[in-house]
This record gives C-alpha cells, sequence and structure tokens, in this order.
C-alpha cells in the first residue's frame, strides 16, 4: 500500500506543484462465489484484496475536475459541461466523470478537484479495477466535500455511474466490495435488499491460503457477451412470471426448467439459481467455521460456468484443472468471464507448488505464462491521510 500511496502524493505533487489534501484508497476484490447473480437480484460472496487504487486529491475551484493517471500518464481536464452530457469524457476518465455526473445527478454539491491516481489492481483481471476507481475518487469527492452520502448509498451511486455514464451493465456487487468490506471478512450482499452481513473468513487460521492466477487470457468479446447474458436471463424469469431469477428456489428448479422451451435459456437459469444456492451453502460453512469444507462449492461453481453459463476459456478451464490436480481443496474463475482470474483454495504450504503446477500446465498447451499471488481478505475504502 506505501507504495502505490505514495506514487499517487509524487505524482500529484509533480502534476499540481504542492502536496494533496490527502489520500483515498479503494481495494479490488475477488468475487468468493457467486457468479453473474447480482444482476439477477441473488447473493453474491465477494471479499477486497490488499491490491488498491488510490486517489491523491484537493479541491480546487469552480465546478472543475482535473485528473492525472499515472497508468496512462495523462492529465484530463473537464468541467460540469462535459460531465452532465454522458459520453463527452471517455476511456479512463469516463469513470472519474461518471463519479461526478453520479453525485450532481443525485443532488449532491460536488467539489471541484484536482486528483492523481495510482493502482496496483491489475487491469482486465477481473478483479475490478473500474469499482476501485469508481470508489476511490467518490470517497475522495465526499470527503473533500463534507458530501452527506453514508456508506451504504455509495455502492449504488458508484453502480449508476458505471452503467449509465461509462454504459456497462454490472451489477452492485463490484462496488459494494470495494466500498464496504472488511478486513478478514467476505461480503455476504444480498443484491436485491443490498442488507449485508460480514462473514469471517479466517484463512490463516485454518491452515489454508487463497491463491488467485491471473490466467492472461485475452478477454474474448466479454463485454458483448455478459449483455448476453444479462439479456438471457431477464428473458428466463419473464417467461417464468418473476422479478427476478433470485425468485426461483432448487427446490423449484426441475419445474421451473420444463416451462422453458429454449435449451440455451434453461441453462442460464440452472446456473444462476443453482449459484445462489451455493452461495449461501458457503455461507453456511463459514459461519460454522468450516472454511475448508467450501472447496467443493467452489469447484462446482465453476462446473456450472462452463457448462451452463459458458463463460469460461481454455486457459481458465486449465488453471482449473491443474489446481485440482495438485491439490487444491476447491477452485474457480471469479469475475464475468471470458478471461480473468482463477481462485484455488489450497493449504497455507501449498500455494507455490499449485502454482507452479499451473503455470507448467499453461506451458504445456503453449499459453502465455500466468501470474499469481496469495491473498487475505483485506478493507474495503478508506481515508488513508
Amino acid at each position: 500500500m506505501t507504495d502505490v500511496a505514495d506514487r499517487a502524493t509524487t505524482g500529484f505533487r509533480r502534476e499540481f506543484g504542492a502536496p494533496p489534501a490527502g489520500q483515498w484508497a479503494a481495494p479490488g476484490r475477488v468475487n468468493l462465489i457467486g457468479e453473474h447473480t447480482d444482476y439477477n437480484d441473488g447473493f453474491v460472496l465477494p471479499f477486497a484484496l490488499p491490491l488498491r487504487t488510490v486517489a491523491a486529491a484537493d479541491r480546487q475551484e469552480g465546478a472543475r475536475w482535473t485528473v492525472w493517471s499515472e497508468l496512462s500518464g495523462e492529465t484530463i481536464d473537464f468541467g460540469a459541461d462535459e460531465v452532465d452530457e454522458p459520453g463527452r469524457v471517455a476511456g479512463w476518465g469516463a469513470y472519474v466523470a461518471g463519479v461526478v455526473w453520479a453525485l450532481r445527478e443525485a443532488g449532491h454539491d460536488v467539489p471541484g478537484a484536482r486528483l492523481a491516481i495510482t493502482s496496483d489492481v491489475p487491469l482486465g483481471a477481473g478483479l475490478s479495477s473500474s469499482a476501485a476507481l469508481e470508489a476511490a475518487v467518490l470517497t475522495a469527492l465526499v470527503d473533500l466535500g463534507g458530501l452527506d452520502l453514508p456508506a451504504e448509498r455509495q455502492p449504488r451511486l458508484a453502480q449508476r455511474a458505471e452503467n449509465h455514464y461509462v454504459g456497462a451493465p454490472t451489477g452492485i456487487m463490484d462496488q459494494s466490495a470495494s466500498i464496504r468490506c472488511r478486513d478478514g471478512h467476505a461480503l455476504f450482499l444480498d443484491c436485491r435488499s443490498e442488507g449485508v452481513e460480514h462473514i469471517p473468513f479466517d484463512l490463516r487460521g485454518a491452515g489454508l491460503a487463497m491463491l488467485v492466477v491471473d490466467s492472461h487470457a485475452p478477454h474474448r468479446h466479454a463485454d458483448g457477451e455478459y449483455a448476453a447474458r444479462r439479456k438471457s436471463c431477464e428473458a428466463g424469469a419473464e417467461r417464468l412470471g418473476v422479478p427476478a431469477l433470485r425468485d426461483v428456489t432448487v427446490d423449484q428448479l426441475d419445474t421451473a426448467l420444463a416451462r422453458l422451451d429454449d435449451p440455451e435459456t434453461r441453462r442460464r437459469v440452472r446456473h444462476v439459481v443453482t449459484e445462489d444456492q451455493r452461495v449461501l451453502d458457503t455461507v453456511a460453512l463459514l459461519r460454522a467455521g468450516r472454511v475448508r469444507e467450501i472447496g467443493p462449492l467452489l469447484t462446482a461453481s465453476h462446473v456450472s460456468m462452463r457448462d451452463d453459463f459458458e463463460i469460461t476459456v481454455p486457459e481458465i478451464d486449465t488453471a482449473v484443472e491443474a489446481a485440482l490436480a495438485a491439490g487444491a481443496l476447491g477452485a474457480r474463475m471469479t469475475g464475468g468471464g471470458f478471461g480473468g482470474c482463477v481462485l484455488a483454495l489450497v493449504e497455507a504450504d501449498a500455494a507455490d507448488p499449485v502454482a507452479d503446477a499451473v503455470t507448467a500446465a499453461y506451458a504445456e498447451q503453449g499459453f502465455r505464462a500466468p501470474d499469481h499471488l496469495t491473498v487475505l481478505p483485506a478493507p474495503g475504502a478508506v481515508r488513508l491521510t
């Protein structure tokens, strides 16, 4: 954290000739289980990563925002006129402008600001770098302006920025995880009520580790396919006469599937309904302190994503299979699919051997070598200084 925060302050001083008023950090996330259930009003169980995006910031006069990004090397500047017309600010700047827009749309008097953005959340890895950026900027602006926006209302506003300003049809999970997670816990989120419960997730105490493998698989048609999955789920719910697929239980699943004529829709519905149940089963095990018993649920989730939701790719499946063959207690893809990362629940002393097995399997298939790290659940968005 110190390095990425120091870089933000250094960048701010260089770009703006003065120290920032403070630093605000927000994490990336991995979803332990509950994939593509969020926009179906279902249940998810993410936890925050120790990888963070940092916004060093200070106020400036007028309704203008000047933002430097370490990643792009660019400095962009926009005012209220550009912000209030979605599409005027593009690229990475749209995530920043979208937050300003959403705050203004909600009636908040957003302060003009200068910001320097740094991050160690990998882009394109399915670790929610976009939500980390939104949450870091949001918490900075809320603090700088003294805005009346409690933490429980912030994820929905950040999601609105991404949905309506950036144009990405994401659910509420990513922003909720980045803003509301707690150290040492997973965030059990009901995506309909937005109620949360912080579930103890003591990997170290159980003698376990969570290995995160970045597959480096190129995202193949990810945006269009994500939208297609969402449309299919909505069509299934409409055909079944329910507000969302969350309203179909596992006990009702066979009857529900028999009412659907389209085989693809049946597969999509089956994934969502069974995935919601897997989240509930995982939560029950974690509440009871039975951490190592969640492994088979993680693996079953991956099989469902592979076969019913059809969102995995060869690199991802290879990583899961190699991790399981090397002794992982469970493994699954995490994120929206078509690339991204794999989670593997492993014995604490087995993280490196399992990672080495995945790397060897990649070499055999001629894939680009993956990266990996081991993580523990970290806190959500916070002011650092």
